[in-house]
């Protein structure tokens, strides 16, 4: 096929997968390649640190489509290989070994990798970080009843996998360097629940906490030194202190790059002819008003969506709120909406707190930004429309649990 028609998906996540299959749905009928720089067929990764790292979920269950799924939609995988250079004003992509190929749309779904520890000793063998299938394999064997794992990070990522280390009956310690895990993403109120959770699942959870080293011998971690100069013994160290985008290809090429792949509410980047979705886009959002970028596994889901469509003209916009969810111990979570630090007035509460069975309102000016439900379901949608009405809401009937969400407009 003439390379006018093809076209070129980098990336080997769920967003990549999801991509190639709205582009088929949506009616490209011309050459389709995925390139992925790992062995595996583009899958999800929500599980990595949660029912996959559990024992809970198979190991197939993570693709995104089965293997004969690609041959029947005529899907090209160039798996376990990197794209080592973009070339837009020629449409092609430099892959490992110096083959171009040429393309006539192109989508970056690169996705993020965790942000490394910069201290002494973060290079030894067991200190471990999330991000592949292959690191929740290696936590898997780490997390063994009576190990000691010392986790570095409070949020979802560290919290996640303590829960997972708890539940497989390893000791726990959690060093976090603020005063509550989670404390820049849910705000005081909301994240003394997840602390109070670890608590009382056995977790050391250690705040205010600065690691200076981590120890070992022989090449292998024994202990993380604190600043304070205490020492925390591990059998293996799990480091959760965030991602970053993988935007490298892009801001070598000269596309716009600022915490992450600038792109419009089409998801457009500042190029012709090439799009990017999933955790490494910071895309334009009509209804916040301004560009965000969610490194969460719904943002993967949908944006591909609008992306296909618009790759194939359709004036498709990316509007969705941002979602996300956890499992921990016996607590589900499901978030809506967006309320950044210092952006919101108050949380209001309804439901019973104290026994994490709760919804939270983040609101300003009596206006829901966002809502959290902790074990109790069914409740996303009405919450999705409370945000998006922009209606005002009385925060007395918010609170109460007699009162259907759709009679608290004031």
């Amino acid at each position: 096929m003439s390379p006018e028609n093809t076209f070129v998906i980098v990336g080997g996540g769920l967003a990549a997968g999801r991509a190639a299959e709205a582009l088929r749905e949506h009616g490209h009928t011309g050459r389709l390649v995925v390139i992925g720089d790992e062995p595996q067929r583009p899958y999800t990764r929500p599980p990595l640190s949660k029912g996959y790292l559990l024992g809970t979920e198979a190991r197939e269950s993570l693709e995104v489509h089965p293997e004969d799924w690609y041959a029947e939609h005529d899907v090209d995988l160039l798996l376990d290989t990197s794209v080592t250079a973009l070339d837009w004003r020629a449409r092609a992509v430099e892959v490992d070994g110096g083959h171009r190929l040429s393309y006539a749309k192109l989508l970056l779904a690169t996705g993020s990798s965790p942000r490394r520890l910069s201290v002494p000793g973060a290079d030894l063998d067991n200190v471990l970080y999330l991000r592949r299938v292959g690191d929740s394999d290696r936590l898997k064997a780490a997390f063994t009843p009576g190990a000691r794992i010392v986790v570095i990070g409070a949020g979802w990522i560290g919290l996640e996998t303590a829960a997972a280390a708890r539940t497989a009956g390893a000791q726990v310690t959690v060093l976090e360097h603020s005063e509550l895990p989670l404390l820049q993403v849910l705000g005081r109120e909301a994240a003394e629940v997840f602390a109070g959770l670890h608590i009382d699942h056995g977790v050391d959870l250690r705040p205010n906490v600065q690691v200076e080293r981590i120890t070992g011998t022989q090449g292998r971690a024994d202990g993380v030194r604190l600043a304070d100069g205490g020492h925390v013994a591990a059998d293996a160290v799990v480091v959760g202190i965030g991602i970053t985008p993988n935007v490298h290809l892009a801001q070598d090429a000269g596309l716009e790059v600022r915490d992450g792949i600038v792109t419009d509410a089409h998801l457009r980047t500042s190029v012709p002819d090439v799009y990017a979705a999933g955790d490494v886009a910071n895309a334009y959002h009509p209804f916040l008003d301004r560009h965000i970028r969610v490194e969460h596994w719904a943002n993967a889901l949908h944006q591909p969506y609008t992306a296909a469509r618009a790759m194939l003209g359709a004036d498709a916009v990316h509007d969705r709120l941002p979602y996300f969810y956890t499992d921990q111990y016996d607590l589900g979570m499901e978030y809506t909406g967006y309320a950044e630090p210092g952006g919101y007035d108050r949380v209001v509460f309804r439901g019973d707190v104290a026994e994490r069975r709760f919804i939270a309102f983040w609101t300003a000016g009596n206006r829901v930004l966002a809502g959290m439900s902790v074990n109790v379901w069914d409740v996303m949608d009405p919450i999705r429309s409370l945000i998006t009405s922009r209606s005002k809401v009385d925060p007395a009937l918010l609170a109460d649990p007699g009162v259907p969400l759709d009679q608290v407009v004031s």
